[in-house]
């Protein structure tokens, strides 16, 4: 079994710091925005799905990592607000598509606008804490894969 070391923990630490300090912010500027949390998430889900995805509940329940009736519960609130819209899919009618409406658009886009300038700006942070993690993993992969015992390797 791998060691962390103090470094490893207080890396650790720090990175789920900085995303921590990332989520509180986007709780903050979605909450101004009158929406939930997870409405942001899905409708940036939905706009963001990628290329060759079909939005559908399944996908979207798996890109958010939540169960597929969570997921219905959001759409069913963010339908009744008028963000988003449930279609038929034209090659297969039993498959139900989803879609941005033009308020859910703009809402999304004011909101995406706040957390790309956020990232832009914290974003070093998190990306130094990973990489600390990161460079820490490398070393513990290296003392795993060539285990030396420093004790006996000054012996001949």
């Amino acid at each position: 079994m791998k060691k962390l070391t103090l470094s490893d923990y207080q890396a650790l630490a720090e990175f789920r710091y900085q995303i921590r300090r990332f989520l509180h912010f986007s709780e903050q500027v979605v909450k101004q925005a009158g929406m939930e949390r997870g409405q942001y998430q899905l409708l940036l889900a939905i706009k963001g799905m990628p290329a060759g995805v079909r939005p559908r509940i399944s996908e979207l329940a798996n890109r958010m990592q939540i169960r597929h009736h969570s997921t219905v519960e959001l759409v069913n609130r963010l339908e009744a607000g008028g963000f988003v819209h449930r279609t038929r899919a034209q090659d297969d009618r039993r498959e139900v598509l989803l879609a941005l409406t033009p308020k859910g658009e703009k809402v999304l886009g004011e909101l995406a606008v706040h957390h790309h300038d956020e990232l832009r700006s914290s974003g070093p942070e998190l990306v130094t804490a990973l990489r600390r993690i990161m460079r820490a993993g490398d070393d513990l992969f290296d003392r795993s894969a060539n285990p030396t015992n420093r004790e006996t390797s000054n012996h001949p």
